[in-house]
């Protein structure tokens, strides 16, 4: 039910893709029960940060730590399944640190049970996030992290992109949200956000599906009003 906001005690679980035509416009996070989102294994966890951030993971130690995760987990293909069909995206492998962070989470199953939880009419669909305290408990039990950005000039906001949400506020670095995504949806792309956001993968399979959610009915706050859970699986 959507009767509470999320605790504040994870400051960065307010992700969102920053649409610049509607800049600085804060969008709500209904809330809505859910009981069975796996918790993240605490063997799996990132480094702590420093004594003065605990919860926030050093870039010293966040580098190395998902470049040898690349090293030993190279998968680049995924499968997002949802109850309106499946999407399937190929990460790429120039983009590395957002490559490997996003097939941990997907290993560790944070993203099953999450959903798209914002539809932006012919602009973007927005993944990776719910409203329960559930889904807060196991951000933290990753780490309080953003990724660097790393936005490359050969991949742009067209339609099919696959790019990390940001946090916008106080972020002049562009950093990334490990947890959520979006994908553009617009036939015209978005290219008003090009390097403000991280691109590093695109639909191969699923457009159809991608147009199908972008079309449902969203509430106020772009929350479908019918929840879209998914699951994401490793395909190779």
């Amino acid at each position: 039910m959507r009767r509470y906001i999320i605790l504040l005690v994870l400051a960065f679980i307010g992700f969102s893709c920053q649409d610049t035509k509607s800049a600085k416009k804060e969008i709500p996070q209904p809330i809505i029960k859910v009981d069975t989102i796996p918790e993240v294994p605490k063997e799996k966890i990132f480094p702590k940060g420093t004594p003065e951030n605990p919860m926030i993971a050093s870039q010293a130690e966040l580098k190395p730590f998902l470049a040898q995760y690349g090293k030993e987990n190279p998968e680049t293909k995924v499968r997002i399944e949802t109850r309106l069909g499946n999407i399937e995206i190929e990460l790429y492998k120039d983009t590395p640190l957002h490559r490997a962070n996003f097939i941990m989470l997907v290993k560790n199953k944070y993203f099953n049970t999450t959903q798209f939880h914002r539809v932006s009419p012919e602009f973007v669909i927005q993944g990776g996030n719910n409203d329960t305290q559930t889904t807060a408990r196991n951000r933290a039990s990753m780490g309080n992290y953003l990724l660097p950005n790393e936005a490359l000039k050969k991949y742009r906001h067209v339609r099919g992109a696959f790019s990390a949400a940001k946090y916008s506020e106080q972020n002049i670095s562009k950093a990334s949200s490990p947890f959520e995504f979006f994908i553009v949806q617009s036939h015209r792309g978005a290219h008003h956000i090009d390097g403000e956001h991280t691109v590093f993968g695109r639909v191969t399979k699923g457009m159809d599906i991608v147009d199908i959610i972008n079309a449902v009915a969203v509430d106020g706050t772009e929350w479908p009003l019918e929840n879209i859970y998914m699951s994401i699986q490793i395909i190779e």
